[in-house]
């Protein structure tokens, strides 16, 4: 290898790795009359059951029960930017007692004509400890922090936009 090439790259900073498992079960395959269900293996040990989502693949062939692709790069997308919220919201002196966001995500034809999941909404609640909440100018500061700083959001061609729902301390989340 180039010295020179070695100096210029960028250190890895970590490494994230799942294990996809599938097996066809007896399925004819070559008719695509086979199960998508699959599992998502992770190197903590959680085992998530996956299949394609009914909407893309009909049923008996997906598993509604199974987290779909789809449904999983929505709520990575939230969970980035929720763990970047509580640890901005930490560092800034706010007490948040409960989070709960509604994210969806809009597949649709991008500008080349592919299907892409082309706009992720974030709708975060989030509940403040009584006795001292952010104001509407100030929680939408700390949510824009987030965006900015999540990784999953920053990787993305999708259009990420978050419209936080003001919470009241006397507010429940679900």
């Amino acid at each position: 290898m180039n010295p020179a090439a070695v100096k210029t790259r960028k250190p890895i900073m970590a490494q994230h790795k799942s294990t996809v498992i599938w097996q066809r079960d007896n399925a004819a395959f070559v008719d695509h009359r086979y199960s998508r269900r699959h599992a998502w293996h992770f190197d903590g040990g959680a085992v998530v059951p996956a299949s394609s989502s009914p909407h893309v693949v009909p049923l008996p062939f997906s598993d509604p029960a199974g987290v779909d692709p789809e449904e999983a790069f929505v709520a990575s997308l939230s969970s980035c930017h929720m763990l970047w919220f509580l640890d901005i919201a930490a560092r800034a002196g706010w007490v948040v007692d409960g989070y709960c966001d509604e994210a969806v995500g809009l597949m649709a034809r991008n500008a080349e004509g592919q299907l892409a999941m082309t706009c992720v909404t974030l709708r975060p609640a989030v509940q403040f400890a009584p006795g001292r909440s952010p104001t509407p100018e100030e929680l939408q500061d700390l949510h824009h922090r987030a965006h900015a700083s999540c990784y999953i959001a920053n990787s993305v061609k999708t259009d990420v936009r978050c419209e936080p729902v003001f919470e009241t301390p006397t507010s429940s989340l679900p």
